[in-house]
This record gives C-alpha cells, structure tokens and sequence, in this order.
C-alpha cells in the first residue's frame, strides 16, 4: 500500500544530517527521494562505524532513497539535474547562502523550468546577517541558541553541549513539517514557493516554552535560569539509576507514600504545585535521598502502583529489548543482499490507511544512475558514456 506522499518526488540536494533526515521521512512516507550526491558523496558516508563502505550514520539519515552521482560543474551534469527539476515536486537544498545560485540552480532558474515546485533552503544562520557567510555545525547552534546555558552545571557553572545533535533534527522535523504544509498549499492554490529555514530559528523557538517563557512579558521578566535551578530528575537507586516526576498533588501525594514518607505531604514547602515548585531543590535533595534507599525494581513498583511517573534509565543497548519498545514494534530488521540485517527505527508516525515504512536501506553512491537516466531519456550507450566520461560515478560495496 502506498505511502501518504506516493507521487511526490523530492530532489534532495543536502548533505549532513538536518537537510537528509528531513527528505528521509518524506521518503518512508512514500515520496520518491532522488539524493544528489557530487563524485566525493555525502561526507556523512564516512562517519560512524562502516561496513563494506556503508556508513551506519549515513545510512540512519538516508534509507528509503535513490542515489544519483553526478559531477555538476560538468555541462552535462547540470543539464542532468535541470531535467529532473522539470518534473519535480520538491527541491531541498542546504547549501551556505548563493552556493546554490553560484551552482546554476538557484530559485529562479529551477522556478522556470517547475514553475509550482516547492523550494526549500536550510541554513545554519539564515541569508543574511553577521553569522550568514560562516559554517556551521550542531555545536555551534547548541552555543548560540541557549541550550548550553540549559545544560549549565549547577556547582561549576559550566556549561555543556547536549550529546546528541538536537538542533541538527529538530530542523529536519521542522523542514518535513513545513515541506508538506507547502505541498498543502500547492493543492489548494497551485502554486509553489520557498520555503526557508535556519537551525538558529528553529531552537530559538523550540526552546521557548519552557526555557525561554520566564522572557515572555517584557515588563516583568524573570531569569530564565532560575527554572533549571536544583538537581535534575535522574535519581540513583540502590543498584541503579531511574528517573520520577510528582507534577500534581495527587503524584506528590503517590511519591511520598512510596517513601513511606507521607508526612511531607503536610510540610508547607511542597503543599501546592507553585510551592514545590519554589522549593524545587529542596524537593529534590529529599527525593535523592530517598529513592537511593531502594533497589531499582522495588521502588519502580511502588511508585507504578501509586500512579507516579517514572522509568529505568536504559543504556543504549537495552532500549532495543525494553518490553515497550518491543510491543511497539519501534525496532525492525530487515535484510540487505549487501549488508546482511540492518536494524532501524520504523517510522515513528502510523498512518491506518496510507502507511509510511522503511522501503530500503541507504543507497550506495550512485546505485541508481541509470534507472534514473533512463527515466530522463538516456539510452545505454548514453548512459555508458556519461559514467566513461566521469559526469556520472558509483560506489560499489566493499569485500568483508
């Protein structure tokens, strides 16, 4: 059965992360993604661990696509991608500001040959200003978009970078989301245009509700660090590490009982929400405190029974085999004639009549060179004599 977005074909002109995982869920949903690699590839092909020249990153940012490899700075290169333009939906790209333009396909000459085609930039900074003309990486966004100041340690006051790239995904999910409400659109006025998104803007609002919100109203604004004052929600047990949240009286009141300490739920410093609240790292310490008096499964049990949030803190490796994770069938194999079984995460959205999936692994570079050229016309010697001539280049998988 087809994906929700069976029909669509996204020309995908990004590399890294948040330009490839974007165009990778409007693959799983069914779009036919044509990712457009120069000769060198996605420099994301060689990071992480590899096997037979398959990168595990590159792959997680990239399945569900098709390859093509083409030397742009080539005439016929550029034609190559001018031709596959005219019958595009989407054009991705996330390119520094002009390099798209410098490159032959900028907005105006691909609205010629498409003139409803959705066309989407995504830039670190955004086209203009002091930061626009520099490079930029998660690390950088994390820095200047306050969410090192969140991670600052409490005793040191030093902050940290979250270890995982945050900004880099939230602006994929940010891009599929506003990719689509462009194709909406089209459907409804038959028109395209461009859509234009900075990782910087994306956190900045991202991060607002919650860590940011105490800047809300300018006439009484507050310190916005003030709300990740105290300890943190990870608590170590007697064998392990877990984390419980009490948000409403009732919780409190379930936490307290699991402590067998119910006084506290008289004592005036955690009577109401606001005051806890207030109180946060007092609370807290106590909580510390008590939870370390417990084993891991008891006190989980208990505080399960009380109808308190709380979990285990899995490592990585034991997230594959959580009971929950396992019914929710988040976890898939599927096998690779290349690279044998390959493990991956479904698609996080379920759709009843249109179901989005995993359609392939990531495409070795330029696996699909002449299946797509010859959708554009190209005949076999054609197609041949583009690859002698080094316009078109493939990757083939590596012994062991």
């Amino acid at each position: 059965m087809p994906g929700p977005l069976d029909g669509i074909r996204v020309l995908d002109l990004t590399t890294m992360v948040s330009g490839p995982v974007a165009t990778m869920m409007l693959a799983d949903q069914g779009a036919d993604v044509i990712k457009i690699e120069a000769p060198a590839g996605d420099i994301m092909r060689q990071y992480g661990v590899v096997h037979r020249g398959m990168s595990a990153t590159f792959l997680s940012c990239n399945r569900s696509k098709r390859s093509l490899c083409v030397d742009l700075k080539t005439a016929e290169g550029l034609a190559m991608v001018r031709k596959l333009a005219k019958a595009a939906d989407v054009l991705v790209q996330n390119f520094r500001p002009d390099a798209i333009e410098r490159m032959g396909l900028g907005e105006d000459i691909v609205r010629e040959l498409k003139p409803d085609i959705v066309f989407v930039s995504i830039s670190g900074f955004g086209e203009s200003g002091p930061y626009a003309h520099q490079r930029v990486y998660d690390s950088v966004i994390q820095a200047l978009c306050g969410l090192c100041d969140i991670q600052t340690d409490n005793e040191t006051g030093r902050p940290h970078m979250v270890r995982t790239i945050v900004p880099d995904k939230t602006t994929s999910l940010t891009a599929a989301q506003a990719i689509t409400a462009a194709l909406f659109a089209r459907e409804r006025t038959g028109k395209g245009q461009h859509v234009r998104l900075a990782m910087l803007d994306t956190m900045v609002a991202y991060l607002w509700p919650e860590a940011s919100s105490p800047l809300t109203f300018l006439d009484s604004e507050q310190d916005p660090a003030q709300e990740q004052a105290g300890p943190d929600l990870i608590f170590r047990t007697a064998d392990g590490y877990i984390t419980a949240a009490a948000v409403t009286d009732a919780e409190w009141a379930g936490m307290c009982r699991a402590f067998g300490r119910e006084e506290l739920t008289l004592d005036p410093r955690f009577k109401t929400a606001a005051a806890r609240g207030h109180n946060r790292t007092e609370r807290r310490t106590i909580m510390n405190r008590e939870i370390a008096r417990w084993p891991t499964a008891e006190i989980l049990a208990r505080l399960d029974r009380e109808v308190v949030p709380a979990a285990p803190v899995l490592k990585r490796a034991e997230v594959i085999a959580d009971p929950q994770v396992v019914e929710n069938g988040i976890i898939e194999v599927r096998e690779d004639p290349d690279l044998g079984p390959v493990r991956q995460p479904r698609p996080a959205a379920r759709f009843t009549e249109t179901p989005a999936e995993i359609r392939s692994v990531a495409p070795w570079l330029g696996a699909d060179n002449a299946a797509i050229l010859e959708e554009l016309g190209y005949d076999e010697a054609a197609i041949a004599r583009l690859a002698e001539d080094r316009v078109v280049h493939r990757q083939e998988p590596q012994d062991g």
